[in-house]
């Protein structure tokens, strides 16, 4: 079994990589526009139709993708350049908001809009972090994965940080509309700073060689693709390889429990963060009677600490990772539980400090682990698989978290995510048992 591998974290060399600054603030710029179009389409489904259900559907809309998109997603960010890929889903994405944005300036808007918009953002999505998480082991020295994550952490919540301000403060003056605006322009310029992060055409496979890649069916197919002739044959030797590769990257992931506990940690902290949006929006309405910036200060508190933790992370000696990874998976359980209780808006946000912490440190433990045990070559595969699940949780939680907020109170909702924490420490600790 492969160990995770510990070195110091050498800021200058992380920075002096051309293609990591523009990778850097691609996350920021992204993540901006994103963290304003959650909040402020929650904030606008909660203020129209006032009901927790509604909202968890805008949540599942964005996560039923994830259940499907990453089977192919995960073979083609193994073969195909992951900047160009990058690049395609921003541009793709960012077409889709303008529009949803000049229906609410025009005074058309509706629910199914917002929930088309959605859907296709997140059909992007469920390719699109698999395929940037993929892409910093191409550009960073392999010594420095913790302080890369660290770093791409740090961007991605910095851009939430100002993106929840923004929205509590700018919802009442530009509307949804100006919200879905800015985040739309966003996206292309996401898409041109990744195209700069590189130059050139890049296959994550160009350095490998696979014996069925030179098997009769294949060496078939390349000659159907070549000539323009026997469409069926290329047809079906492209479907064989497809499935080859997804069966290799199963039986990977079989042979890898530590690599398997680690991506279930980390895949149940990440869909606990986006479902939580459902009973978050409805803490700063019903409990916190804060309005949107309130809901803005919250977002803000979360993103602070999400700073801190990725920057504390990204120092801490190897012995200390694992144990303060297990603390922060249970953290993250106690501290929900805790919440419906703090009914005041300093207290709250607090909260939400201590959260954001807890998830970014668990963060750049999980994901500079698993860049450090997973061969490049089956990266694309190892994220795809903890997307899949992730959605999974994500859309289960959604849900329940939905009607059981509405029926049974916050109380209930914050309960229901602390026992996915629960959950998510008992993995924990599996995964620092196998670290040893």
């Amino acid at each position: 079994m492969a160990t995770a591998i510990t070195n110091t974290v050498d800021w200058k060399l992380i920075w002096a990589q051309r293609g990591f600054r523009y990778f850097f603030f691609a996350m920021f710029v992204s993540l901006f526009g994103s963290g304003m179009n959650f909040a402020g389409v929650s904030w606008y489904i909660l203020a129209v139709t006032h009901s927790t259900v509604k909202v968890s559907w805008q949540v599942v809309v964005m996560t039923i993708p994830g259940l499907f998109v990453p089977f192919l997603g995960g073979v083609l960010i193994d073969r195909l350049d992951r900047r160009y890929l990058g690049v395609l889903l921003d541009l793709m994405r960012g077409f889709f908001v303008l529009a949803t944005a000049y229906i609410a300036w025009r005074g058309h808007l509706q629910l199914w809009h917002l929930y088309a918009m959605t859907l296709i953002t997140g059909t992007g999505s469920a390719m699109y972090w698999a395929t940037v998480n993929a892409l910093v082991q191409e550009v960073i020295p392999p010594s420095q994965f913790t302080g890369a994550n660290a770093a791409v952490l740090v961007g991605v919540q910095s851009g939430m940080l100002i993106a929840g301000a923004f929205v509590g403060f700018l919802y009442n003056s530009v509307g949804i509309a100006g919200i879905l605006a800015i985040d739309g322009a966003t996206y292309f310029v996401s898409a041109y700073c990744l195209y700069q992060v590189r130059r050139g055409y890049v296959s994550p496979r160009m350095h490998q060689k696979y014996p069925r890649e030179y098997d009769e069916a294949t060496e078939a197919t390349a000659e159907a693709l070549e000539t323009g002739e026997n469409p069926e044959v290329a047809e079906a030797g492209l479907s064989l390889a497809v499935y080859a590769d997804m069966k290799e990257g199963f039986a990977y992931l079989k042979e890898q429990p530590l690599v398997r506990a680690l991506g279930i940690t980390h895949s149940v902290m990440m869909a606990g963060v986006v479902s939580a949006n459902v009973v978050l929006v409805a803490l700063a309405n019903d409990i916190l009677h804060a309005g949107p910036r309130g809901l803005g200060f919250l977002e803000a508190g979360w993103a602070t600490g999400a700073i801190i933790g990725g920057l504390l992370a990204s120092q801490l000696p190897a012995v200390l990772r694992m144990p303060l990874y297990v603390a922060a998976c249970a953290g993250l359980a106690v501290g929900h539980m805790a919440t419906p209780f703090v009914a005041f808006l300093i207290g709250a946000v607090t909260m939400q400090i201590l959260f954001g912490f807890c998830r970014a440190l668990g963060g750049v433990v999980a994901q500079s682990s698993l860049m450090s045990i997973v061969p490049r070559h089956f990266m694309g595969r190892t994220q795809s698989a903890m997307a899949i699940l992730t959605t999974v949780v994500q859309l289960s939680m959604s849900i329940a978290l939905g009607w059981v907020a509405q029926g049974a109170g916050l109380i209930a909702g914050y309960a229901l995510l602390a026992l996915l924490y629960a959950g998510a420490t008992v993995s924990a600790i599996r995964a620092r048992q196998l670290m040893r």
